[in-house]
């Protein structure tokens, strides 16, 4: 293993997904993107870490909803709102079409539909109230593990699924991922999951179990209707793992 190679996909990694500045030597070449990809849910991390540090922060000025809508704000920001774009897109066009070509147009098209603002109101709207109802140190920690952990179980379609776009922005990502590379991706974003509800581990092996059937189904719903995956599906999954776990770890402390 290179270190110096590492440290480059490292900040490709940081450079792809965030609007992060990197250090020009570092410099870029579109196949280092696959190489990148194990380091999307570390990347992850830094992006939860952040919101947790804004939205502890807050809470000594505002009370705890407006300081998760600021720690929101912030990786909106921090992020362009990437994951959130792929979100709206696969909305609009899963929920607006039933042939795989007009599926793939619609996704495509960078407009915004009903069925996708829709989607991105409620999605928003469901993280905001489900973290602002969390304890203080719970809602940081989950931050950290929501992050991190559904970019793990994002990419991991890179391993089992196909790109169907013969060109697009998400191409040179869209190489699969061996397994080593997998493995190192969830090292860096599962054991998150695990740290909210320490000493208690059966939250995180329950939230787990969760997004494994979760990933299945959305796999499973991505070949049906278009017959792999494509940048926007796996933004729209992240988007999805993430809120299942912020969505689990409340259902854990209100049972």
């Amino acid at each position: 293993m290179n270190p110096l190679a590492e440290l480059r996909y490292f900040f490709t990694a940081l450079g792809y997904f965030t609007r992060v500045p990197v250090p020009r030597w570092v410099g870029f070449e579109p196949q280092w993107l696959n190489s990148a990809a194990r380091y999307f849910p570390l990347v992850g991390a830094l992006i939860g870490a952040l919101a947790a540090l804004v939205y502890l922060a807050a809470l000594h000025v505002f009370p705890a909803s407006v300081a998760v809508l600021l720690s929101m704000a912030v990786t909106l920001l921090a992020t362009g709102a990437f994951h959130e774009d792929g979100l709206a897109d696969c909305i609009d066009a899963f929920g607006g079409a039933y042939q795989r070509e007009d599926v793939l147009r619609i996704m495509h098209d960078s407009r915004i539909g009903a069925f996708g603002a829709i989607g991105l109101v409620i999605s928003l709207a469901l993280k905001w109230q489900t973290l602002a109802a969390l304890p203080p140190l719970r809602a940081a920690t989950l931050m950290i593990a929501g992050h991190a952990a559904s970019r793990a179980l994002a990419i991991s379609y890179l391993v089992s699924l196909d790109y169907v776009r013969p060109e697009g922005k998400a191409k040179p990502v869209a190489q699969r991922m061996s397994a080593l590379a997998l493995g190192c991706a969830f090292v860096f974003g599962l054991p998150w999951l695990f740290w909210p509800a320490w000493p208690d581990w059966r939250a995180g092996v329950a939230t787990l179990a969760a997004l494994g059937l979760l990933r299945y189904g959305l796999g499973r719903y991505f070949v049906r209707r278009i017959g792999g995956y494509t940048g926007d599906c796996l933004g729209f999954a992240q988007q999805v793992f993430e809120l299942a776990i912020y969505l689990m770890g409340l259902a854990w402390i209100s049972s």
